[in-house]
């Protein structure tokens, strides 16, 4: 079992953290994968930093966007350049555990899993831990619990691409990765969740994610255009997703 896997990152001046983005990679006890990294027209240090790894290490490889496309799209031309049977998901500020794609495919091929998705930490800027643990389900995740609860987290997900075929992202700028995450379980296929803490988001005080209120009617709007929801069934699962991102934010 030493199947490449091909981590996709988005970078947009992301300078700040890249280089502990780059050490965890480069830390990784699995060590057979390539790790694309597509500039999306920084304004920083960040592809200056890009080609210190590259001469380090060989794995590396950097694209660059033409203008800024946003996320969606830096990653869908990583995906379109990669090679490994599994494609996995990195953001440029975000680590994984040295682990991570060791247990990770592990898990995938001894129990012939295309889809999987992991438990994860939370970090604050200074790589302190901070919350608790947000821990998977005990069951396989199909499209309508995805809907309920965003449960997979980008720096955690991981599919087979040569059993799948290769799923991009939406162009949207934001959301794009659950919406390839439904896109995917709209197949009929399940995520299977693998609950130990194998990676490491980064929350810092801009992140959208901790601005929980101001994102439940663009939730209700993604439904409505990506998923052509009707009105009432776009109400019903904004409000199980609200309700449960709540829950999280405040009491974990």
């Amino acid at each position: 079992m030493n199947s490449l896997v091909s981590v996709v990152t988005p970078v947009y001046n992301s300078a700040d953290f890249l280089r502990r983005t780059f050490i965890s990679l480069s830390d990784q006890t699995y060590t057979n994968w390539e790790w694309i990294l597509v500039d999306d027209c920084s304004t920083d240090n960040s592809i200056c930093l890009i080609n210190e790894f590259i001469q380090q290490d060989s794995r590396v490889k950097l694209l660059c966007n033409s203008e800024n496309a946003g996320s969606g799209v830096a990653r869908n031309k990583a995906i379109e350049a990669s090679k490994g049977k599994f494609i996995a998901f990195l953001d440029s500020d975000d680590i994984w555990h040295k682990d991570k794609l060791a247990i990770q495919v592990e898990f995938m091929e001894k129990n012939a899993i295309p889809f999987s998705h992991t438990s994860y930490g939370y970090i604050d800027e200074f790589d302190r831990k901070i919350k608790s643990t947000f821990h998977v389900s005990k069951h396989p995740i199909n499209y309508f619990d995805l809907l309920k609860r965003t449960e997979i987290s980008c720096l955690t997900a991981m599919y087979n691409c040569d059993e799948l075929g290769k799923f991009y992202m939406s162009e949207h700028r934001r959301k794009q990765d659950y919406a390839l995450w439904l896109a995917i379980l709209r197949t009929g296929i399940c995520s299977h969740p693998l609950d130990i803490e194998l990676a490491y988001y980064r929350q810092t005080r801009n992140s959208a994610t901790s601005k929980k209120y101001s994102l439940i009617f663009k939730h209700f709007l993604f439904l409505r255009t990506t998923q052509e929801m009707g009105v009432l069934r776009a109400f019903y699962y904004t409000g199980f997703w609200a309700t449960n991102g709540l829950i999280r934010y405040y009491i974990k």
